[in-house]
C-alpha cells in the first residue's frame, strides 16, 4: 500500500464496555450477520459514523464510542467503500491487526427512537437478502 489513506483520528462503535489501552482484534461475530466471523477489525474517521455503529451493534448494553488508532497497516473498508459509494466517503476502514482504545468519546450524535428504528429494519431486511453479503 502506498501513501496514507486517512490520518484520522478515529473512531469504533460497540456496545462493549472498553479501556484505555485495550486492544479490538478480529475473531468476533459480525454485528450484521452473526453466522460471520469476522476476518478484520472496522473502524472510522466519522465518530457520528461510530456512534451508528455503536446503536446498531449487537447486545443490550449502552452503545459507546471509542478513539482508537490502528497498530498496523489498514484499508478502505470494501462493504462501503465504491461498492454503493465512490472513494470511500464515510472513512471506513478496517485492519486484520488490532486497534488500540485511546479514550471514550461521549459528544456523538445519537439517533432518535424512529431512526434506530429504521435503520434496524434496513439491517434486518439485508439478513434476508443473499444480495447483503460481507466482503470479509
Amino acid at each position: 500500500m502506498t501513501g496514507v489513506l486517512d490520518e484520522g483520528p478515529f473512531f469504533h462503535g460497540t456496545k462493549a464496555d472498553l479501556r484505555v489501552g485495550d486492544l479490538l482484534t478480529a475473531g468476533f461475530r459480525s454485528n450484521y450477520r452473526p453466522e460471520v466471523v469476522m476476518n478484520h477489525v472496522y473502524f472510522t474517521a466519522l465518530r457520528d459514523g461510530a456512534g451508528l455503529a455503536a446503536e446498531l451493534a449487537a447486545g443490550d448494553a449502552a452503545p459507546r464510542v471509542y478513539e482508537v488508532v490502528p497498530t498496523g497497516v489498514f484499508e478502505d473498508d470494501p462493504n462501503v467503500t465504491d461498492k454503493k459509494f465512490p472513494g470511500n466517503p464515510t472513512r471506513s476502514f478496517r485492519s486484520t491487526a488490532p486497534i488500540r482504545v485511546v479514550g471514550e468519546v461521549h459528544d456523538w450524535a445519537r439517533l432518535t427512537p424512529d431512526a434506530l428504528r429504521a435503520w434496524r429494519q434496513r439491517l434486518a431486511a439485508l439478513r434476508d437478502d443473499e444480495r447483503g453479503e460481507i466482503i470479509n
